[in-house]
């Protein structure tokens, strides 16, 4: 049985009360504790489609996709900040209790930043394919602050796009193309690109980028498995005659992640960054081990 609502919705089903305009939509499906899962920037829920057909039959998944992306209705509230409001509030209203959270890239740091906020209200974590500071590995950033210019000036490209200059980058897949191996995965990933709304897109980006959650990431009580990548961008690299070697991407989670208390790592050795269309097959080995038994799981830190 599948259910497809609003946020504002399900917190009229438990609760009268007057609710802002949502921040995402939610599909439930299956049955059991807990879990649910957010894609990342421009993805629709459809992400966790084959997430999903593995878990339905243990978890009831709660599976997200936020306002502005793949469809959905934008908002003028600012996305991030409105999400992490709206899934604490979801969860309580829902009364879920310590629900599993599985996001993928932006939806993996919308995670970090509920599991930071709210360390009580969430259960075990799985961060697929992201850091609490993106902006030091993308823009090789110390601190925020080194990071300024570059954002405003990435902010600025995308925001003066014309929408037609907006739908020619997708379908070019400039943002994408390293990022899953299948050309039909990537003709999916334009699609969602192609029906999200470009302000959303540029803000969402901007405010990504602006968040360095390093120091807070140690408020974190829940165990958390961290799963990274490496092929795709050491190969986007190799075309601009740079040698990214793998020891380097474990490097730097590492060192990002050094302060998240209950963690375990695992780098994908050929996936991209949709690690769930790439390699199902050692996506879910990790997730199952995890999931089995999390606190036994983050006794080792290290890689796989």
């Amino acid at each position: 049985m599948r259910t497809v609502f609003h946020l504002a919705a399900a917190l009229s089903a438990v609760i009268s009360l007057a609710a802002p305009t949502p921040s995402f939509q939610v599909q439930v499906t299956g049955h059991g504790p807990a879990m649910i899962l957010i894609p990342g920037l421009s993805s629709s829920g459809d992400t966790w489609t084959s997430t999903v057909d593995h878990y339905r039959g243990r978890y009831t998944c709660h599976v997200v996709t936020l306002a502005g992306f793949a469809g959905v209705p934008p908002i003028v509230e600012p996305l991030l900040a409105s999400a992490r409001r709206d899934l604490a509030e979801y969860i309580r209203q829902a009364r879920l209790d310590h629900p599993t959270i599985v996001g993928h890239s932006l939806g993996g740091t919308l995670a970090l930043g509920l599991a930071a906020e709210h360390p009580d209200l969430v259960g075990p974590l799985v961060i697929v394919d992201t850091l609490p500071f993106l902006a030091g590995a993308q823009m090789q950033a110390k601190n925020l602050e080194d990071a300024r210019a570059s954002i405003a000036a990435m902010h600025a490209y995308m925001s003066n796009m014309t929408r037609q200059q907006y739908d020619d980058y997708v379908k070019a897949g400039a943002a994408t193309s390293a990022m899953v191996t299948s050309p039909r995965d990537l003709e999916t990933l334009k699609g969602w690109g192609l029906v999200s709304d470009p302000r959303t897109v540029a803000e969402a980006m901007r405010d990504l980028m602006s968040l360095d959650l390093r120091e807070d990431v140690a408020r974190i009580q829940s165990p958390a498995l961290v799963l990274g990548t490496w092929v795709g961008w050491s190969e986007q690299a190799a075309k601009y005659k740079i040698d990214v070697p793998r020891a380097t991407f474990v490097q730097t989670f590492g060192e990002q992640y050094a302060k998240l208390p209950r963690l375990h790592f695992a780098l994908s050795e050929k996936a991209r960054h949709f690690i769930m269309f790439d390699d199902p097959e050692w996506f879910f080995q990790q997730l199952d081990t995890f999931l089995a038994d999390p606190a036994k799981a983050v006794h080792a830190r290290g890689t796989i």
